[in-house]
């Protein structure tokens, strides 16, 4: 889903599954199960009517699994747009990249793989150098980092279990509550 290009350096990337939406280990596999957490929204919402393009960078090896097809997960996006329509007309995700593998595949797409953010960078004309990455798993955390973004990490989802391990790059990484509390800390920064 691309919309134009942006005309600033507002950025910013989300995960999906555990940041905007609840998430499951049995997976999100049809759009009845897809729940927005309390705050993303608005959240997002935010973002766009501070001029942000925001860009999803999501695995979805549900997809390879045979969980669901692409339209099903196309239906979710869906749903996730029409939700944000609800909280402002002019909101909406910007683009949404996604990665149907598995860990074994060993796609570059691939959350910690930086392929889906090499293509947010193409969709969005501009470098994600610096620019706020904001996920709830090591993956998202390590994509961040070896892209020169900046990794920031939500205790909802799977944020917690991620926190539970003490990864090493969990010294240097900015934790939050959830999407909501981080949004605003990060729009705090530019009044």
């Amino acid at each position: 889903m691309k919309r134009d290009r942006p005309d600033c350096c507002n950025l910013i990337v989300l995960d999906r599954d555990g940041v905007i939406n609840e998430d499951s280990d049995a997976f999100i596999k049809h759009p009845e199960e897809w729940q927005a957490i309390p705050g993303s929204l608005e959240a997002i919402a935010r973002l766009k009517r501070a001029g942000y393009f925001v860009a999803v960078a999501t695995n979805q090896s549900g997809i390879r699994r045979g969980y669901y097809d692409r339209a099903t997960f196309y239906a979710m996006q869906q749903k996730l747009q029409g939700q944000l329509r609800e909280q402002l007309q002019s909101a909406s995700v910007d683009w949404v990249s996604f990665s149907p593998y598995l860990g074994q595949d060993q796609s570059p797409a691939r959350k910690p793989g930086t392929g889906m953010l090499r293509a947010i960078e193409a969709a969005a004309g501009q470098s994600l150098a610096g620019r706020a990455f904001i996920g709830d798993t090591l993956s998202d955390l390590y994509a961040a980092k070896r892209h020169g973004m900046r990794p920031i990490l939500v205790r909802s989802g799977k944020g917690r279990r991620t926190l539970a391990t003490a990864d090493p790059i969990l010294e240097r990484v900015v934790v939050y509550d959830d999407l909501d509390s981080a949004v605003k800390a990060l729009l705090a920064e530019t009044d």
